[in-house]
């Protein structure tokens, strides 16, 4: 009986022996982190955010950052990219509202909430409401008036099924009361253009490429998205604060891992993007891209906001029956 129990015992030794320099490796690895580059995929959107961050996050870090566009899906491929890859810190995932949106379209099999690691957000974006030159609404107060008084005459613009700016449609149409119809476009240019022409009467577009029209006179702005008037766009009055009390639609990013990324590589992560965030000509830089810099925020900070725009989301979703094919 002997001779059969040390082969057992040994197998017990050897499998503990393993387990032990596993955990020691993984503990040497977290300790050098990072020691290579590291790679930000960056899905729907522009990479300005990455590309500005990047240069911040290799100063805190000593490592190079590479950004590695993988478009395409709303984002599918960008988020498989990295939910795949090795929890090792090396590959990021730059997220936005897009991804939030399709979990709650149902478009997506990768849920934010339970998926990926989140590690810090890093700007907002709001969206303003505009209106073609001839809509006499002058202020939110009478287009929603001119909306009820003329149910179903109104359209907006958007770029697209369950994109950011047919969302906000849906919210203002479901708190307003009224009667619009949405009428999408390819991309949000296209949207905007359409605005700026007369062929649709209003939208919910993007600031940093709305304002330009704005301050030129070729629509007109009735209100910005954010709970609070913004210096990003100086002189538009919140939604929130003009007839809709909470209505709030902000575009977003940050960064996020695999799950299973050790807590000490996403703790150094956060630190390097907290570092970036209280940098001067990094906020300088995003202010004038028409992004307000996130303040600093936990990892748990950012889970929680993902977690609450998804279900905002959800919820518009529901109300509205939108459904994408």
């Amino acid at each position: 009986m002997m001779s059969h129990s040390i082969p057992g015992r040994l197998a017990r030794l050897l499998g503990s022996t393993l387990a032990l320099l596993a955990l020691t490796c993984g503990f040497a690895a977290t300790q050098d982190y990072p020691s290579r580059i590291i790679r930000v995929v960056v899905g729907p959107g522009p990479d300005l955010i990455a590309r500005l961050f990047g240069p911040k996050i290799t100063q805190a870090l000593g490592q190079q950052v590479v950004i590695e566009p993988r478009p395409g899906a709303g984002g599918i491929i960008a988020a498989q990219t990295v939910a795949t890859a090795p929890p090792d810190g090396y590959n990021l995932l730059l997220v936005t509202a897009s991804y939030t949106i399709n979990t709650a379209l149902k478009t997506s099999p990768y849920d934010m909430r339970k998926d990926l690691a989140p590690v810090a957000r890093a700007s907002t974006s709001p969206f303003i409401l505009v209106v073609h030159p001839s809509v006499p609404a002058k202020t939110l107060a009478e287009l929603i008036a001119l909306a009820k008084a003329r149910p179903g005459a109104l359209n907006y613009a958007s770029s697209g099924i369950g994109t950011p700016p047919h969302l906000a449609g849906e919210l203002f149409k479901a708190m307003a009361g009224v009667d619009i119809v949405h009428v999408p476009f390819r991309e949000a240019n296209s949207a905007l253009n359409a605005v700026v022409s007369g062929a649709v009467p209003m939208m919910f577009s993007i600031s940093s490429t709305t304002m330009p029209q704005v301050d030129a006179g070729t629509v007109r702005a009735l209100g910005v998205t954010t709970r609070a008037p913004t210096p990003l766009v100086p002189g538009i009055p919140a939604i929130a604060q003009s007839g809709l009390p909470g209505f709030e639609v902000t575009g977003w990013n940050g960064f996020m891992a695999p799950l299973g990324t050790a807590g000490e590589i996403i703790g150094k992560l956060n630190a390097a993007i907290a570092r970036a965030l209280d940098d001067g000509e990094l906020r300088r830089r995003l202010e004038a891209a028409g992004y307000e810099p996130a303040a600093r925020n936990s990892p748990a900070d950012f889970a929680a906001f993902i977690k609450a725009d998804t279900e905002r989301w959800i919820g518009v979703v529901e109300t509205a029956n939108i459904q994408v094919k």
